[in-house]
């Protein structure tokens, strides 16, 4: 099938609250939490629905005959733009998916130790707990501050847990909770020096920040293009170094698993892929945008924002401007909130001034996580300065 169609967006593509007209985005919140879910642009959303009308057209024919070279042909393009080999590219539903994938191969015995940090993931977190007490495993996680000061104390701290048992390695290339990017291609180092093996969780990160895989050396990376490169969601990528390939395999294992690695996870049964198929859509429609420029925009804007929040609201940032992209967390610590006060505030932002933004607790800590992407402008997080105390106090008289 030739899913391609003209691109409608000129180089001088709308910003701000002009391009929301690209999305299908509801006029009326304002939209602060693009790093959670993302938004698929109306084009690719419209490429999506061609596909599934193809694949109607006849299912046989496309699961038998197409399927499985258009997944090659699009991991072809995934390396392209992050580097590797097409044969080390694979997709998923997730990073999250991904992660539980490489869990699953990992070999862990009984006795070893996986090592993380505080940041990770919630859900990521919970599967490596389960996976370790399959194996007979320890999960090690390290403290690191809400407020980190700088690259040289992650690294530290990550590998000053290192032990003869630790395994594997699991950390964050952009934190979710608080919007750190990690050093992660040092972090690798340290870990292969100790001939530790690296999974990097790069959920947030395609589209997000320039990638490299191969430079950044870890044993995996996995990420997500359906939040910052403006794919339908489900729409997760794998990469796998090549030595770990032949013993790397899906949770999930169907009719593929016997034929390696990237044949186990193009098949794992009849689902509905037209998320991956869009991918190059959405590629162009990011790069339309700007590609590299759209990046630099996103994370000038959302610097801008935090300091502005930041001397509105007294809140402390958690990172170094260095060590952030296009999301900003502020944080107040130590907080007297507990977690249902917290989701009251963020429930009060959005029906006092229509603010999506997810506030929540780190730790100790009360924390609000501001996204910027194209459709945003300062205007709206001026707006969220004014309404952030009103629905704190809020929560506080609920």
């Amino acid at each position: 099938m030739n899913n391609r169609s003209p691109s409608d967006l000129s180089p001088n593509a709308p910003e701000g609250h002009a391009a929301l007209a690209l999305f299908q985005l509801a006029p009326d919140p304002i939209h602060l939490n693009h790093g959670s879910y993302g938004a698929v642009p109306k084009i690719v959303r419209e490429a999506q629905d061609r596909w599934r009308a193809h694949i109607e057209s006849n299912p046989t024919e496309f699961f038998r005959n197409e399927l499985p070279a258009e997944l090659r042909r699009l991991a072809g393009v995934v390396a392209q733009r992050f580097g590797g080999k097409p044969g080390d590219w694979v997709f998923c539903e997730n990073a999250t998916a991904a992660v539980n994938s490489v869990l699953a191969s990992s070999g862990l015995r009984e006795g070893d130790e996986i090592v993380t940090t505080s940041h990770v993931y919630g859900a990521v977190l919970k599967a490596m707990r389960i996976w370790a007490e399959r194996f007979g495993a320890k999960v090690v996680v390290v403290p690191i501050p809400a407020i980190v000061e700088s690259e040289e104390q992650v690294v530290q701290a990550i590998a000053r847990s290192f032990s003869d048992r630790t395994k594997l390695l699991i950390v964050d290339h952009i934190t979710s909770a608080t919007a750190i990017v990690f050093p992660v291609a040092q972090i690798v180092s340290a870990a292969h020096a100790r001939d530790i093996a690296v999974l990097i969780d790069g959920a947030h990160v395609p589209g997000h920040l320039p990638l490299d895989v191969e430079a950044i050396g870890a044993d995996w990376y996995t990420g997500n293009a359906h939040k910052w490169l403006f794919a339908p969601r489900g729409c997760g990528l794998l990469w796998t170094a090549p030595q770990h390939q032949t013993r790397t395999l899906p949770v999930v294992l169907s009719h593929g698993a016997p034929a390696g690695y990237t044949q186990a996870f193009d098949w794992i049964g009849t689902r509905d892929a037209t998320a991956w198929l869009c991918l190059e859509e959405a590629v162009r429609f990011y790069d339309a945008l700007g590609g590299e420029s759209l990046m630099a925009r996103n994370r000038k804007l959302a610097a801008t924002a935090g300091e502005l929040l930041a001397q509105r609201l007294g809140l402390q940032i958690t990172a170094p401007a260095a060590m952030r992209g296009a999301m900003t967390c502020l944080t107040s610590r130590p907080s007297s909130m507990n977690g249902a006060r917290a989701s009251s505030a963020m429930r009060h932002l959005r029906e006092c001034c229509s603010a999506v933004v997810p506030v929540y607790l780190f730790e100790d800590a009360l924390c609000i996580r501001i996204s910027a992407q194209i459709y945003n402008e300062v205007a709206d997080y001026e707006t969220l300065a004014k309404a952030f105390p009103i629905a704190m106090q809020q929560s506080l008289d609920s």
